[in-house]
């Protein structure tokens, strides 16, 4: 038995972790669809295994990460960088709302249908921008920490990571800051070793949850709704091509980009989670050689704040009610939608069922029926695939625009031979 077992698991770990991702995701959809809801009970501790590994690692990879980067860069450039990257996010996201009331504008999601009076939803209370920035600094490090949030993890990392860079200059504690430094760049060194273990167990809990999702979600949603997905889909396709272009000005190397991004963004279409798939970003944004001063913070932030796939989602819905409804929209109301749209991306992070909060929000500001918000419920989980991969995508192409106008250099090769180092037993 142990000679048969041995080569398999030899044949699954050397072979690319992308093709046994993509591999789980088809089989996924194959079982999803023929074991229905049954399977979906069956596989769903496998799936759910896979979320518990990757929030496991968040903590540590976004501390560790980010305080050996801020140690690796120069002092100065910590708040160019931010700059850069909330101008990058900002930008992106009323350019997504752009993008998708465009193409739900020329391709008229719900048409023809009718909308209930009856139906109701319940959506959780949109907290607002100023409690939003305020939750940045925690009141309590250890409940930040147990609650995996990740914009209070990510300032406790920058305060302690800045102070230890000025410890490490002092005449007096040089030597102590040295040590602390060579400490934790140790331990973000095995935090390395510990992810590219769980990098192994990826294609199983994907094939687990993609199948559940399917399972559950079944045919009939999507055929019901099926105008909808499609549009949302060919909206976030053309965002796709925006950052496809974006990247070929800056000078990234696409090939090379999306070699490394097509893990983390199956992976977030699978778990429907960006923030549990940042360890995964993050090693991607490894190999793509980033810096690590850089995308330890912006892949972190944008894991929280930078949603582009949920941005042309409230613009697709948007103009799904409005059709519905029968009052097309006019462009007072599309400027409307961009402008509240882009800040309330930034005001619902973190919330769960962020995406419901944020279409009810803007519905309520332009006037459109909240009773449709009932609707695209229906379909949350389908259009929640595909919006966060888009999120996921958003955030590295902007790492590695920002990369490359600090003057990095986009060079793979390296870093893939250091990363198989460390996946390898």
């Amino acid at each position: 038995m142990t000679s048969f077992v041995t080569p398999l698991w030899r044949g699954y770990r050397d072979s690319s972790l992308i093709l046994r991702v993509t591999v789980a995701l088809v089989l996924g959809v194959v079982v999803g669809l023929i074991g229905g809801p049954g399977v979906a009970e069956l596989l769903s501790p496998l799936g759910d295994l896979l979320m518990r590994l990757l929030k496991f690692i968040i903590l540590p990879i976004v501390l560790f990460t980010l305080m050996v980067g801020v140690n690796q860069g120069q002092a100065g450039s910590l708040g160019r960088l931010g700059r850069k990257v909330f101008l990058y996010y900002l930008a992106t996201s009323a350019l997504a709302i752009v993008v998708g009331l465009l193409v739900a504008t020329l391709l008229s999601p719900g048409e023809g249908m009718t909308l209930d009076s009856e139906a109701s939803v319940s959506v959780p209370d949109n907290p607002g921008i100023l409690k939003v920035v305020l939750g940045i600094v925690p009141d309590n490090i250890v409940a930040a920490f147990a609650g995996q949030d990740l914009l209070g993890i990510l300032f406790t990392a920058l305060v302690f990571g800045l102070a230890l860079a000025r410890l490490r200059r002092s005449a007096s504690q040089g030597e102590l800051g040295e040590r602390l430094y060579g400490v934790l760049a140790a331990l973000n060194a095995v935090t390395l070793k510990v992810m590219g273990g769980i990098l192994h167990y990826v294609p199983i809990g994907v094939f687990a949850i993609v199948a559940g999702t399917v399972a559950n979600q079944g045919v009939d949603t999507l055929l019901s709704l099926g105008d909808m997905v499609v549009v949302l889909y060919v909206a976030l396709g053309v965002q796709l091509l925006v950052y496809v272009g974006l990247m070929r000005a800056f000078g990234v190397p696409l090939a090379a980009f999306f070699r490394e991004a097509r893990t983390p963004m199956a992976t977030a279409f699978a778990t429907q989670s960006s923030s549990g798939t940042l360890p995964l970003t993050l090693d991607a944004a490894q190999r793509l050689g980033l810096p690590r001063n850089l995308y330890g913070f912006s892949l972190p932030l944008g894991a929280t704040l930078n949603m582009d796939g949920a941005a042309i989602r409230i613009a697709i819905s948007a103009v799904f009610a409005a059709n519905v409804a029968g009052m097309p929209l006019d462009w007072t109301s599309m400027l409307q939608i961009v402008a509240v749209g882009t800040l309330i991306s930034v005001g619902t992070a973190g919330v769960p069922g962020a995406g419901i909060v944020m279409i009810a929000t803007v519905f309520s500001q332009v006037g459109l029926p909240i009773e449709a918000v009932a609707l695209l419920t229906a379909i949350d989980a389908l259009v929640g695939m595909g919006c966060t991969a888009l999120n996921v995508t958003g955030d590295l192409v902007g790492t590695a625009i920002i990369g490359r106008s600090e003057g990095e250099r986009i060079d793979t090769t390296a870093a893939q031979a250091s990363s198989a180092s460390s996946t390898g037993d």
